[in-house]
């Protein structure tokens, strides 16, 4: 029995970006990440700001919400902030971590969420950046996720490019990579799920990574578990997870 559940891989290590002091944001239909921020509130002693896209500020939610619109994302804000806010917040340098997803990542941490094929005629027109070309070159530190670890995914090149900045870590269900934006730096691998290896991981991944400083991802801690538990009580994060092949084997 693998000792993580895909979802639960990414919730924690999500959670496990933050640094003391920070003010966090969440973004559009980011269901891990939010998961992430609660958890962090719930498991480590430090303080941080959350902000979701919702609007809400430090919300206390009775439950996991199903969306990142979800109205329970106001319960017990602080204060109701506009989509514009956070724009403005971010190009003043007042958030330090940003969550993003994407369709495609490459090595240097830049994304693609407009089009897949040529641009005139592509093969999929994906929904855009939103605001990603607006914070990730102005947050100092962008946190990536991926649900689905294939070299479809995470690529050596980007169909296109919607976005790049200062990304710090992707994480992946098996995988957590990091990087130093201000030595431009591909991704190196920092931890792994245990019951895979790095030469597994390689074969999924569609860019080269050195895996040299790679080491098991540690465990889950007492608190981080209980708190899973609490936000997770109708195992709503499995449904953000394809279901992924296990790596042994493939």
């Amino acid at each position: 029995m693998p000792e993580w559940r895909d979802a639960e891989y990414v919730v924690v290590n999500l959670a496990r970006a933050i640094q003391p002091n920070e003010v966090v944001f969440s973004g559009v239909n980011s269901v891990l990440p939010m998961a992430a921020c609660i958890l962090a509130k719930r498991a480590y002693d430090f303080p941080f700001t959350y902000l979701s896209v919702a609007g809400g500020v430090d919300v206390v939610p009775e439950r996991l919400p199903r969306s990142s619109t979800d109205p329970a994302l106001l319960a017990g804000s602080a204060a109701i902030f506009s989509n514009e806010d956070f724009y403005d917040l971010a190009t003043r340098g007042k958030l330090d971590l940003i969550y993003l997803g994407a369709a495609q990542i490459d090595a240097f941490g830049r994304t693609n969420v407009s089009a897949i094929g040529e641009w005139a005629h592509p093969k999929v027109r994906l929904p855009g950046g939103g605001g990603a070309a607006v914070m990730m070159p102005t947050a100092p530190r962008i946190a990536l996720w991926r649900t689905e670890h294939s070299p479809r995914t995470l690529v050596e090149k980007l169909e296109f490019i919607t976005a790049a900045g200062n990304t710090v870590v992707l994480v992946t269900p098996y995988a957590v990579f990091e990087r130093d934006p201000a030595k431009n730096e591909r991704f190196h691998l920092a931890t792994h799920r245990p019951d895979v290896t790095p030469a597994e991981i390689a074969a999924r991944t569609g860019f080269a990574f050195d895996a040299a400083r790679a080491a098991p991802t540690p465990t889950m801690s007492k608190r981080e578990r209980a708190a899973l538990d609490a936000i997770d009580a109708f195992d709503l994060l499995d449904n953000e997870t394809p279901k992924n092949e296990t790596l042994r084997g493939a």
